[in-house]
């Protein structure tokens, strides 16, 4: 039994801040604490783009998103393809080929039509952002059990920014105990599988990798009351970038302000919004905790890897915002991470690392190579403590690019952030560049000041570079509209210099 078996567990919209291991320490997260404790707890991962499909297939591809195509939700695609190119090698095959058993439980997200049973894995494709809460699977499965269907009462809605009437649904008291959630609904299904496969590893050593990937914490959250009234307003603070003012900022996000009507709702409203959704995070900690438990009820503890992360994060109020959007805060793109390996000693590491780093991290694990196009790197030599060239590059990282092409409406953006400053190229707006060492919240834009010029030109020089090496075509707009001074690429015919 050489092969590793692998549990890798995804939450939807989570931020880092709700988690204890995190340093939160009013949230009630044991479970995920708890792995944090005995893995590698990742203190500087982010997602490569704060958008549920495009993040998650770029988990799927190892591929950045403008790369693999999949640039939105297809729910809103702005341009983009709305199904995984199947040439590309995708994770699951190249498992399959290794001999793993595949099954994935929970949100897929990937494709419009294509669910995980099209792409050769155990499992039910429950379309859609949000939880399913009519899929005739749960109504089934809370039948069986004599348990209320879904119910909700007292809703929170915002306020059309158009004056309307109401916007969109941000809470509500779920009218069923915490057994009939649809969360029970998605642990029950993993440990039946789960089960399944521990017979089979047990029976005949072939391994496995089970996905359990929840639909929360993501908005609208739809919590029993007991965990809506979990935590006290009173004890929640207000995100610091609440103060925001938009001024000198793009104004998009002025106008994503109104769209979710944040100003709609008062301090002690956003308090409220934000101990419920710490409820929703305990919530499903709690499933993950049942999760774990039969993991090692069936005695695969110490053959199985542990995974945890998010596809992204969520504003909650920060910056004055909600849900995630054409705005590249930490709060969406800075998400949690930990990978707990068997034999590998417990650490927390602050190496930059992205979601697309754990397509070939995963592979490793099963004793696979990189697939080839690849654009991450494995972390399974950090993880493991390896003193490797392979585990100093993750750690020498010294940056972090991201993307971001739309969600509501097409919306072209590229960050690069380094331990000291972000750098944020909007291709309609103005620039915003951030100090997080004097301004942490990333209030105050000081891309137009004197005094950060030759940081804008140093931070825009190098994203444009890497664009560039990429093959990410926003270098050719960013050519001609960044402060970057000399090194840009010839024109198409390669003449510009002649010409200039």
């Amino acid at each position: 039994m050489s092969a590793t078996n692998i549990l890798f567990l995804m939450t939807d919209q989570h931020r880092v801040d709700t988690l204890g291991a995190y340093g939160n320490p009013r949230v009630r997260t044991p479970a995920l604490d708890g792995l944090a404790a005995q893995g590698t707890r990742f203190d500087s991962f982010f997602t490569p783009t704060a958008i549920c499909t495009p993040a998650r297939a770029s988990l799927a591809t190892g591929l950045h998103p403008f790369r693999h195509g999949m640039l939105a939700n297809p729910e809103r695609a702005s341009g983009g393809q709305c199904e995984l190119d199947e040439s590309q090698p995708l994770l699951w095959r190249r498992l399959r080929e290794r001999g793993y058993r595949t099954g994935h439980v929970g949100k897929w997200h990937i494709g419009r039509e294509n669910g995980p049973e099209h792409h050769g894995l155990d499992g039910e494709h429950l379309s859609g952002a949000l939880n399913p809460v009519h899929h005739p699977s749960y109504e089934r499965w809370l039948r069986e059990r004599s348990l209320p269907p879904f119910a909700v009462s007292d809703p929170v809605f915002g306020t059309a920014p158009n004056g309307t009437g109401r916007g969109h649904l941000i809470a509500g008291r779920l009218r069923q105990p915490a057994e009939a959630t649809f969360e029970a609904f998605l642990a029950d299904r993993t440990v039946a599988l789960l089960e399944e496969y521990a017979a089979e590893w047990h029976r005949t050593g072939r391994p496995f990798m089970l996905s359990c990937h929840w639909f929360g914490p993501h908005l609208p959250y739809l919590v029993p009351d007991a965990y809506y009234d979990l935590y006290d307003p009173d004890t929640v603070p207000l995100p610091p970038s609440m103060a925001e003012t938009f001024a000198g900022k793009p104004e998009v996000q002025r106008s994503y302000s109104a769209y979710w009507s944040s100003d709609a709702f008062d301090a002690a409203a956003w308090r409220k919004l934000i101990a419920v959704y710490w409820g929703y995070v305990t919530l499903i900690d709690e499933q993950i905790g049942r999760i774990l438990e039969a993991l090692r009820a069936h005695g695969l503890w110490d053959d199985t890897a542990v995974v945890f992360t998010a596809d992204h994060g969520e504003f909650t109020g920060a910056h004055r915002l909600n849900d995630k959007g054409p705005a590249m805060y930490d709060d969406i793109y800075r998400v949690p991470a930990v990978c707990r390996v068997p034999g590998a000693p417990a650490r927390t590491s602050d190496a930059f690392a992205t979601l697309i780093d754990l397509n070939p991290t995963l592979l490793d694990i099963a004793g696979l190579p990189a697939p080839d196009p690849c654009d991450g790197s494995s972390l399974l030599p950090l993880v493991r403590g390896d003193d490797t060239p392979e585990a100093r590059a993750v750690e020498d990282r010294d940056e972090i690019v991201a993307e971001f092409h739309g969600h509501h409406f097409p919306y072209a953006q590229r960050m690069i952030r380094d331990r000291r400053h972000k750098l944020v190229h909007n291709m309609d707006g103005v620039h915003e560049l951030y100090d997080l060492a004097s301004d942490p919240h990333e209030l105050r834009n000081v891309y137009a000041s004197p005094l950060y010029a030759e940081v804008r030109r140093d931070l825009a020089g190098r994203l444009y570079r890497e664009l560039l090496r990429r093959g990410d075509p926003a270098h050719s707009w960013m050519g001609y509209t960044a402060d970057i001074g000399r090194g840009r690429a010839p024109d198409v015919d390669g003449v510009a210099d002649e010409i200039a």
